[in-house]
């Protein structure tokens, strides 16, 4: 009966990670007038930066701009983008109740002159032709689209994200089987693009001041004001390496939202992901247990359920980044950590009510944000 249910439990995969599209390449954003702004919050971000600019600078479509807001950052992140030819833009002070991206975020598309606002994310780099796919698939589609970019990991801990890759995709509700059916939970915040008018018509950033993940809100008033929110993975387009600068940053990262995410997720969607997380630590258990006692019938029967995990898992993975098989046959590692870091995130946000990110205090709890 345990290996019927969690069997069923690892079934759930294949709903809410079905198929993941990809921007494509449809009616082009240079044939047409619309003149596209991208906006670039960014602090301490001097070694992640330059890759992003470069990118951009290789791109056969070319922006109208490209505005970095730089967050009060105490490194070179402002001489970088000068040195790019970037508006360059010093962040004002942190107004009581706003949290730091979505300040940085309201501020440059205020300044923008483009009709197009394309917000990314410091640590993204665009793929070859990556912004003419995300252009003529926004002249498609319109409303917002978002993409989360493809993981590019260098080092062997980075492969520790795994899980979180997997739930942040499946959490969205927007790679099932029911397609456009499902509306999804938001919107990925690394790289997202609407009009301007559409932007400012629904309240653009301010609506999300206070928030830790402010894609989320903004997705929730685009469907609310009936625009549309497109979500598609990054593989080929888009990129990011996340948190390079070692395992701390990695784990202050994803606890500073993670409990939220989930507490916006729909009891559906949350039922499966649970269920499914729960298969993975059940099926682990019971192999190591059935080893320890030298039961072989028992031990093969859950080996096959772990393997059918493996590769369930590995199916996920190499659509959202470069993870390659040893993640996926060494899985519970990875799940393991997501659960320390999940329980972690949970405490963070909903018992002590603040998290630390990039030397800020950010409070959970709606008070005021404090500027380290």
């Amino acid at each position: 009966m345990k290996l019927f249910i969690l069997f069923f439990f690892w079934c759930f995969g294949f709903f809410f990670l079905w198929k993941i599209p990809l921007p494509g390449r449809g009616k082009p954003l240079n044939g047409s007038s619309l003149k596209l702004s991208i906006i670039i919050p960014a602090r301490n971000e001097e070694k992640t930066l330059d890759r992003l600019l470069s990118s951009i600078e290789r791109q056969t479509l070319k922006p109208h701009e490209v505005i970095v807001i730089d967050d009060q950052s105490q490194d070179a992140t402002a001489e970088i983008a000068k040195a790019a030819g970037c508006i360059v833009i010093p962040s004002a002070d942190l107004p009581e109740g706003w949290t730091g991206k979505p300040w940085a975020c309201w501020q440059g598309a205020q300044k923008a002159t483009g009709d197009l606002l394309l917000f990314l994310d410091a640590d993204t780099f665009l793929e070859k032709e990556g912004l003419a796919s995300i252009g003529s698939t926004y002249l498609e589609k319109r409303g917002l689209l978002s993409v989360q970019p493809y993981h590019q990991m260098e080092k062997k801990y980075e492969h520790l994200s795994a899980l979180f890759n997997i739930i942040t995709m499946a959490g969205m509700n927007a790679f099932t089987p029911l397609g456009g059916r499902l509306k999804p939970m938001g919107a990925f915040g690394p790289c997202m693009i609407c009009s301007k008018e559409d932007y400012f018509m629904i309240g653009g950033h301010e609506k999300a001041r206070g928030e830790v993940l402010e894609s989320l809100v903004l997705g929730r008033e685009f469907i609310k004001a009936k625009k549309g929110v497109h979500c598609f993975g990054g593989k080929g387009t888009i990129s990011f390496r996340m948190y390079p600068e070692g395992l701390k940053s990695l784990i202050e990262g994803f606890s500073k939202g993670f409990g939220t995410g989930a507490k916006a997720m729909s009891l559906g969607t949350l039922f499966m992901v649970v269920g499914w997380i729960f298969g993975g630590v059940g099926v682990t258990r019971e192999l190591m247990q059935s080893a320890l006692l030298i039961d072989p019938d028992r031990f093969l029967r859950w080996f096959v359920l772990y393997v059918f995990y493996i590769f369930q898992i590995h199916w996920m993975l190499s659509r959202i980044g470069n993870f390659g098989f040893m993640t996926a046959l060494l899985f519970p590692i990875p799940l393991l950590f997501f659960v320390m870091v999940f329980f972690t995130s949970l405490m963070r946000i909903f018992l002590i009510g603040k998290v630390h990110w990039k030397g800020r205090e950010v409070r959970t709890d709606k008070r005021e944000t404090s500027s380290a």
